[in-house]
């Protein structure tokens, strides 16, 4: 899974990238050149709790990720964890990344 690492690129998501929400998780989505590996980033902020809590969320959106297979080529996509991510099974979060993602399709 090929993962967002510079700062750059990360802002550049981050401020030219469409958003959407789901009470489980939050997403920001920036289409690219359709030849590009897709490239993703776990997002845990650190008013959501300790590094435990952060933790976990991040592991909880890393296994939905992987069962739905992000990153999707020709995209960058930041997934955001919310306080629901923590309690949550990654079949949920997966589920609703799923929908999430459909809003983008065309």
């Amino acid at each position: 899974m090929e993962t967002i690492k510079s700062k750059v690129e990360f802002e550049r998501v981050f401020s030219c990238g469409k958003r959407a929400a789901h009470p489980l998780v939050r997403i920001t989505i920036l289409r690219r050149d359709k030849g590009d590996p897709g490239k993703v980033a776990f997002v845990a902020a650190k008013r959501l709790g300790n590094a435990v809590f952060r933790n976990r969320c991040k592991r909880v959106l890393r296994e939905a990720a992987r069962s739905i297979d992000l990153p999707l080529e020709g995209f960058s996509i930041i997934l955001f964890a919310t306080r629901s991510t923590y309690t949550a099974h990654p079949a949920d979060v997966a589920q609703a990344l799923t929908k999430l993602l459909r809003r983008f399709e065309g």
